[in-house]
């Protein structure tokens, strides 16, 4: 399908139903301190196909930012534990450590997919497409798209996403960047789960394809 960037982008803002656009909210007044740790971590990234800007980190509360975590669990390290009732993803590593990401979840419980899954497919700046059910419901809205829109810059996806499957079967369930960062810790999305760009950048190159994932039941935030 042929669109120009400006019809790219500005198809977003209608088309992408688990990355809904979202608007920023006000600054606050006060200004939080920042780890300068955290400034380096989230700064802006110049080295792939599209620019990554740096993360405004007072628009994303603290303890959503990446950190190391004692977590105490029964799944082998290299997996990946997404809690969203917490609005957090937890990579496992040995000795009851994790590395902790915070995400945005589904903004209803029926959108989360849950249980065991594999990650089948990885992808650099992912493109999207409606799935079969979504062009069914709505024709109108996602039939022109069935032939789905590109990855770069704007991309709600994006710079990378992860891709699970169950059974050798696609849930359309991913873990993929995102545009609006002050939407981590959030319920906004209709079931993906969206991670700070340079976190899920993070989590890609430290995860291989096949590895587990294991997505808990959602409900009330527990912190």
């Amino acid at each position: 399908m042929s669109m120009s960037r400006r019809g790219f982008v500005a198809a977003f803002s209608f088309v992408m139903p688990g990355c809904t656009m979202h608007e920023q909210p006000g600054a606050s007044l006060v200004e939080p301190v920042i780890n300068s740790s955290y400034v380096s971590m989230y700064a802006a990234v110049d080295t792939e196909p599209f620019p990554l800007p740096a993360i405004d980190l007072s628009s994303v509360k603290p303890e959503f930012l990446r950190r190391e975590v004692a977590y105490r669990t029964n799944a082998r390290p290299g997996t990946i534990v997404v809690d969203p009732a917490a609005r957090y993803a937890y990579l496992v590593q040995e000795n009851g450590r994790a590395l902790r990401y915070g995400v945005g979840v589904g903004k209803q419980e029926g959108f989360n997919f849950r249980g065991g899954a594999t990650i089948a497919r990885k992808a650099e700046w992912p493109g999207w497409r409606p799935t079969p059910d979504m062009i069914r419901r709505d024709p109108e809205r996602y039939g022109p798209l069935r032939g789905g829109l590109p990855g770069g810059a704007g991309n709600p996806l994006g710079p990378r996403a992860l891709y699970l499957y169950r059974d050798g079967q696609d849930t359309y369930y991913r873990l993929h960047g995102t545009v609006e960062p002050w939407t981590i810790g959030t319920m906004v999305s209709s079931g993906c789960i969206r991670l700070l760009n340079q976190d899920i950048m993070d989590l890609y190159r430290r995860v291989p394809i096949g590895a587990k994932v294991v997505v808990l039941p959602a409900g009330p935030a527990t912190s």
